[in-house]
C-alpha cells in the first residue's frame, strides 16, 4: 500500500471546481517526526472521511508532503496553491516554516493554518488575515510552565535554547513568567537545530548553578537533551523543564526519567471520554496516543470544512469569516474560538508527569494540576502586535 506522502507526489493536479483541495504540510522526516509526521497526516485524513469525503457535493482531496525546510517548503506552498489549486494548506508546524508559508498563503489569498508553529511572530508583527494558529504558541507554553515551577521554588533559570525563531521565542517569553514570579536567568546557550552531543551546553549549564535548566526545544532535541542530562547526574541537584514537551517525548523517554516534570499541554488523549474515544480510533491506526498536533489537524480540517459548507464557497475570506464567528467545540477545544489576530485560543493544562508507580495503564502520563481557561492561557489581544487589531 502506498503511503500518503507518495500519493501526494503522484497525484495529477486538478481544477479547483472540481472539490476542496487540502494539503498537509508536515515534518515527515526531521526531528519533529514523532509528534508531527505520519499522525499529523492520519489526523488530517481521519477529518475528511469523518466529514465524509465530501463538501458541498464535490470530492475533498487530500495531498501530503515533508517540509523539510523554510525554502522547500516555501516552493512547495507555492507550488500547491498555483498549480494543484490547494485551498487550505494545514500544519506548517515548524515556525520558521509557517513564517515562511503564510506570507505566500496572503498572495495567494489562500488559508493556512499553523498547527504547530510557537513563534510568536506568527500571530504578531507578521499576522495576516489568511493565517490561523490553531494549537499552541510560545506564550501560553512559558505561561504555565515558566510561571508553575518557579512558584515551586525554581527561582534561577538557564535555558537550553535551539537557535531559530521558535527556540528564542520560547526563551524570551519564558525569562519574561520566570522574572515576573520573581525568579531570574542567569544565562543561555543557544544551540543548532538537531545537535546530537548536548555536552557542552549541558556543562554551561550545569556549571551556572541555576536551579532550573529550561528547555526552549521541541521534538528529538529535547528528547537527547533530557537523554544526556540523566547521563551527566544533572538531576535531582538541578531540575529540567521541558517548555514544549509532548506525550511522545515522554513516551519515548519513559516515566523514569520524567516522572515529576511540568509542563504545558493543549491536549491530553486521556482528559475526559470524547478525548479517550478519538484518541482511542487514532491509536487503532497509529499505534500511538495522538500529539497536540495531531488531534489539531483533526479539529482545524474540521471546522474548515463546516465553514466552506455554510458559506458554499472556498472563498478565503469568507470561509475565514465564518470559522471566526463559530466557537470550536469538539473533542479538542471544549470552547475556542478564533480571534482577530488569528490565534485560535482555547483550555490549556498545566499537567505534570506521573512516575511509574503512579501510572496504572499505557499511556497514562498527565496528572492535570490545573485547568487554564482559554482568555488566560493565551496572551491577551491587547497586549499584542498584530497590525489587524491595531486599526
Amino acid at each position: 500500500m502506498l503511503s500518503l506522502a507518495v500519493l501526494a507526489h503522484i497525484m495529477p493536479a486538478r481544477a479547483a471546481e472540481d472539490g476542496v483541495t487540502i494539503g498537509v504540510m508536515t515534518d515527515l522526516s526531521g526531528i519533529f517526526r514523532d509528534y508531527q509526521g505520519p499522525g499529523a497526516v492520519l489526523g488530517a485524513q481521519m477529518a475528511v472521511e469523518d466529514f465524509g469525503g465530501k463538501v458541498l457535493g464535490k470530492p475533498i482531496r487530500f495531498i501530503s508532503a515533508d517540509y523539510q525546510k523554510p525554502d522547500i517548503a516555501s516552493a512547495l506552498a507555492r507550488q500547491w496553491y498555483d498549480e494543484d489549486k490547494v485551498d487550505l494548506i494545514v500544519g506548517a508546524e515548524n515556525s520558521a516554516v509557517a513564517l515562511a508559508v503564510m506570507k505566500i498563503a496572503k498572495d495567494r489569498d489562500r488559508l493556512l493554518i499553523v498547527t504547530g508553529g510557537a513563534a510568536m511572530a506568527i500571530t504578531n508583527e507578521q499576522c495576516n488575515d489568511r493565517t490561523v494558529n490553531w494549537g499552541f504558541d510560545s506564550w501560553a507554553l512559558a505561561h504555565g510552565t515558566a510561571s508553575a515551577v518557579t512558584r515551586h521554588g525554581g527561582k534561577s533559570w538557564y535555558f537550553l535554547t535551539a537557535d531559530y525563531a521558535f527556540g528564542h521565542s520560547m526563551k524570551d517569553v519564558a525569562g519574561k513568567f520566570v522574572e515576573k514570579e520573581g525568579g531570574n536567568v542567569v544565562g543561555s546557550s543557544p544551540y543548532p537545530l538537531g545537535t546530537l552531543d548536548f555536552s557542552s551546553f549541558l556543562l554551561k549549564a550545569q556549571a551556572s548553578g541555576a536551579q532550573v535548566i529550561g528547555l526552549a526545544s521541541a521534538g528529538l532535541d529535547t528528547v537527547n537533551a533530557i537523554k544526556q542530562a540523566a547521563e551527566f547526574g544533572i538531576q535531582p541537584k538541578q531540575t529540567l523543564a521541558g517548555l514544549a514537551i509532548f506525550i511522545t517525548d515522554i513516551h519515548s523517554l519513559g516515566l523514569k526519567a520524567t516522572g515529576g516534570m511540568y509542563l504545558t499541554a493543549g491536549f491530553y488523549w486521556d482528559r475526559d471520554e470524547a478525548t479517550r474515544a478519538w484518541s482511542k480510533r487514532f491509536f487503532a491506526r497509529h499505534k500511538a496516543m495522538p500529539s497536540v498536533v495531531q488531534a489539531g489537524n483533526y479539529s482545524a480540517i474540521t471546522h474548515y470544512l463546516k465553514a466552506v459548507e455554510k458559506v458554499g464557497s472556498t472563498d478565503a475570506g469568507k470561509v475565514l469569516a465564518e470559522m471566526k464567528a463559530n466557537p470550536i467545540r469538539d473533542f479538542f477545544a471544549v470552547d475556542g474560538r478564533i480571534r482577530d489576530d488569528g490565534r485560535m485560543i482555547h483550555e490549556m493544562y498545566l499537567a505534570q508527569v506521573k512516575t511509574e508507580a503512579e501510572s496504572k495503564y499505557p499511556w497514562d502520563y498527565y496528572r492535570i494540576l490545573t485547568t487554564i481557561p482559554r482568555d488566560e492561557a493565551f496572551q491577551p489581544l491587547a497586549d499584542g502586535a498584530c497590525p489587524l487589531t491595531k486599526k
